[in-house]
């Protein structure tokens, strides 16, 4: 499909929150998926996928994750600086600020004109993907895919040392998708077994899904990126999205 894409600023308890908002030109109604990026907010790694799901039928919203620390329309590099910079940024943001956040974005996303009414969705990469999760325990979300999502096994998310994601997975009422690489040193195997047994005692409706990949393996630039996989892992995404959504 064709799409129109621009960017808006979403009112938050704090700074206005920047936002890439992505949709099918065509008249109609359709599912919203509010994705999350990396620490690096929103590169062109983040704005291609984006722009890819839209144009499989779905509105898409993908906010700057540090709008509250920084100034809008910072996409941070992808070196050794940056990377530090993601995380410090990552380091002042406490959980209950992004969920608000999450909040806020989700209700704004509700109203677009082109949204289907009771058709909301989340993704994410790395920091993205346990903010998605954190999404998915919002009751109005219905399908939820996490690539890669750090934290989740041991609780670090932002400026909290332990948020809690896990033990809070009964409350998901939608689908979940959970995609890992059986290379990544962030989630090693004891922390994806610790998330699958969270996720299997809790009740909720979930699978997991590996590739024989590193962290960040959908990354478009740099030497993990991994276009096989990536297309695999973009498939049981829209595969999940359109199960739930019917489109």
């Amino acid at each position: 499909m064709i799409i129109t894409s621009g960017y808006v600023d979403i009112p938050t308890s704090g700074a206005p929150m920047r936002t890439f908002v992505a949709a099918p030109t065509a008249e109609g109604k359709y599912p919203a998926i509010w994705c999350y990026s990396d620490i690096f907010q929103l590169t062109g790694t983040m704005l291609r996928p984006c722009a890819r799901l839209a144009g499989y039928g779905f509105v898409v919203a993908a906010p700057e994750i540090y709008h509250r620390v920084e100034p809008p329309g910072l996409a941070i590099p992808f070196d050794d600086a940056g990377r530090d910079r993601g995380m410090a940024d990552a380091g002042k943001t406490p959980v209950a600020d992004f969920d608000a956040d999450c909040r806020a974005g989700l209700d704004w996303l509700s109203k677009h004109a082109k949204t289907a009414p009771g058709k909301l969705g989340a993704m994410g990469f790395c920091i993205g993907g346990h903010l998605a999760f954190r999404a998915a325990l919002q009751p109005d979300v219905k399908a939820t895919v996490c690539f890669y999502g750090t934290g989740i096994h041991n609780g670090k998310l932002g400026a909290d040392f332990d948020a809690g994601s896990l033990a809070r997975a009964k409350e998901i009422r939608g689908e979940l998708l959970m995609i890992f690489g059986s290379n990544d040193p962030h989630v090693p195997a004891e922390g994806r077994a610790k998330v699958d047994e969270g996720l299997r005692a809790s009740g909720a409706r979930y699978r997991v899904q590996m590739f024989p990949a590193e962290h960040a393996f959908m990354r478009d630039e740099g030497p993990r990126y991994d276009p096989e996989a990536t297309d695999l892992a973009f498939g049981e995404m829209i595969a999940l999205f359109r199960k739930v959504f019917g489109k």
